[in-house]
């Protein structure tokens, strides 16, 4: 009987001992030189009795980068991401695990705390949404992309009476349909402040991104503008509305200006969209950030062009070369362009200024500089990326109030 008691009283100290692992997920603040990041550790068991490991940065749009777990017990933790050459090891002490971060041969203490890390948007809609939204797919005109967006219809919207809808276009680099970024999804915002307004909108994932497909191999702002384009005509294939514009950022912006110049659209929503030749734009936004910064270092356009043609990418070739002034200047339908006085990526006093010296004269046309306000459109203090996971404002409310505003003075 005293073996029996014995081997019971061991097994439920295994069985304890297992469950006592530190497991869920873990933050902290890693301060760096450079900046305060959150760091996020996922601990998990699969069905097999594997421990597995996942590192989210917020801070830098990072989430769910795969680890191997060294060890891990009731108060001990060792984990590494070789392809980061990250290594962390912590001890649980009084419910923190009291460890130090390994990178690239830096060591930083990091104190971890158990729970999920929510970053407070309080813009982001909730749901239920208070209008009706419909799941969409068009493909571009060679058949070798699909895309998948939300069509929002406003409040009130019948079919007997057509609104406006606008397409979203999102700036540089694969994004999903709410071009979401640290946590913030402006075109979400966006397309639910419309809806509210009486405007109907279309957001789409970008090709190979989310639920679209498609080869970004070969990826320019071009192929950009051509599938941007196929979603245009398939809003206007519908027959539900009675002005199909476009609201781009950034290179969407850019794109909504050739979309424009091909009477491709009814109207168009520039947000920081480039109005210079692209090597000239880039290189004022690599000395405005440098300036800021604190560094003295100047780059010149031409030092700047030589530097992108020896990486060579696709994407970059075209922007450095692509001049925006031609298509500005045979733009016949309505335009806003606006821009934050702040924003460090496209330089608002350099572009604004294009549109206005190259924009055919139009009543119905809105030009506008915002102070204080970032690339995204926050209000800011600099203005430099790093702020951008630290505001909690998703876009300024003027900024929304303007571009409803705007878009229901067309008639």
């Amino acid at each position: 009987m005293k073996n029996i008691i014995t081997l019971l009283v061991l097994l439920i100290s295994f069985t304890n001992a297992g469950a006592q692992k530190i497991s869920g997920s873990w933050n902290g603040k890693l301060n760096t030189p450079a900046a305060k990041l959150t760091i996020v550790f996922n601990f998990s068991t699969d069905s097999l009795g594997k421990e597995n490991v996942t590192l989210d940065s917020p801070d830098q749009s990072a989430k769910g980068l795969p680890g191997k777990v060294i060890f891990i017990s009731a108060d001990s933790v060792n984990v590494t991401l070789e392809s980061l050459r990250i290594e962390y090891s912590g001890k649980l002490i009084n419910s923190t695990i009291i460890g130090k971060f390994k990178q690239a041969g830096y060591t930083i203490p990091l104190e971890l705390k158990a729970g999920e890390y929510i970053m407070n948007r309080p813009q982001k809609p909730q749901h239920p949404l208070p209008y009706s939204t419909e799941e969409l797919t068009f493909s571009n005109k060679s058949g070798t992309a699909t895309f998948s967006g939300t069509l929002s219809y406003p409040i009130g919207y019948m079919s007997m009476k057509k609104v406006p809808v606008v397409i979203f276009i999102t700036g540089s680099g694969l994004q999903n349909r709410d071009e979401e970024l640290f946590g913030h999804k402006p075109f979400f915002v966006i397309a639910d402040y419309l809806a509210k307004n009486g405007i109907a909108s279309f957001r789409y994932d970008d090709r190979s991104f989310g639920k679209s497909t498609g080869d970004v191999s070969k990826l320019t702002t071009q192929v950009n503008a051509d599938d941007a384009e196929a979603g245009i005509e398939m809003l206007h294939k519908l027959g539900k509305f009675s002005k199909v514009g476009v609201i781009g950022h950034s290179e969407g912006g850019n794109i909504s200006f050739m979309l424009a110049a091909k009477k491709s659209c009814d109207f168009i929503v520039s947000m920081a969209g480039l109005a210079v030749k692209g090597d000239t734009a880039l290189a004022a936004q690599v000395n405005r950030i440098n300036e800021l910064s604190g560094s003295p270092k100047r780059t010149t356009t031409e030092d700047y062009r030589k530097q992108i043609i020896s990486i060579g990418n696709d994407w970059l070739l075209f922007a450095i070369n692509y001049d925006p002034t031609e298509d500005i200047k045979r733009i016949e339908c309505p335009v806003m362009a606006i821009n934050g006085n702040k924003d460090v990526q496209v330089i608002s006093e350099l572009n604004l200024n294009a549109v206005r010296k190259n924009l055919s004269p139009n009543s119905k046309n809105m030009i506008k500089e915002y102070p204080n306000l970032n690339h995204l459109f926050q209000k800011c203090t600099t203005g430099l990326p790093n702020e951008y996971s630290t505001i909690e404002e998703t876009i300024s409310p003027e900024v929304l109030s303007d571009i409803a505003n705007w878009i229901k003075s067309l008639k």
